[in-house]
């Protein structure tokens, strides 16, 4: 049973959150032979303003 974990900034609309659960699950079943039923994704979603990159916030 995979678990993927995605996090980035906040954002994208729902429609757009779909489509990467659907995109990633399909990935996994491809790739992987997983179940997608099994497959579960978790969005993280961050403000930008708490989000570095390089040691700048």
């Amino acid at each position: 049973m995979p678990f993927i974990m995605v996090k980035m900034l906040k954002g994208r609309n729902q429609e757009q959150k779909r489509q990467l659960v659907k995109t990633i699950t399909d990935a996994m079943v491809d790739i992987c032979d997983a179940n997608p039923d099994g497959t579960m994704v978790v969005i993280e979603e961050v403000e930008k303003d708490h989000w570095s990159r390089g040691g700048v916030l």
